[in-house]
């Protein structure tokens, strides 16, 4: 069995995070280390390294994903100016081998981003 990452250990109760919500399909935690004052990953249940690994069967998720981000933003009182991002691979900052997207708000985000 493969070792888990970081996120499937903090699904799994195994780790902490400040979860700020879940469903079947998804949870949704503050980042550890922001980048905004509202910075927030948003976790697939299901393992999807990055988005190389997408099937089309993923669409459904992937949507469900940032309508959590729409939600989390209102909720965060951030949700009339916010970015989400997906890092693909190390080379953009990908640093778990677990698709999350990132929700950052409560600040400028200036373009382009470092």
């Amino acid at each position: 069995m493969a070792e888990k990452t970081l996120f499937q250990k903090i699904e799994a109760g195994e780790m902490e995070a400040d979860i700020v919500y879940e469903d079947e399909q998804c949870f949704a935690f503050r980042d550890i280390n922001p980048q905004a004052p509202v910075h927030i990953l948003i976790v697939p249940r299901k393992l999807i390294r990055d988005l190389n690994d997408l099937e089309a069967s993923d669409e459904p998720l992937v949507g469900h994903l940032f309508t959590g981000a729409q939600k989390l933003a209102a909720d965060e009182g951030v949700g009339k100016g916010y970015r989400t991002v997906f890092n693909c691979g190390a080379d953009a900052g990908q640093s778990v081998d677990h698709l999350h997207l990132h929700l950052l708000g409560g600040r400028k985000l200036d373009w382009p981003p470092g």
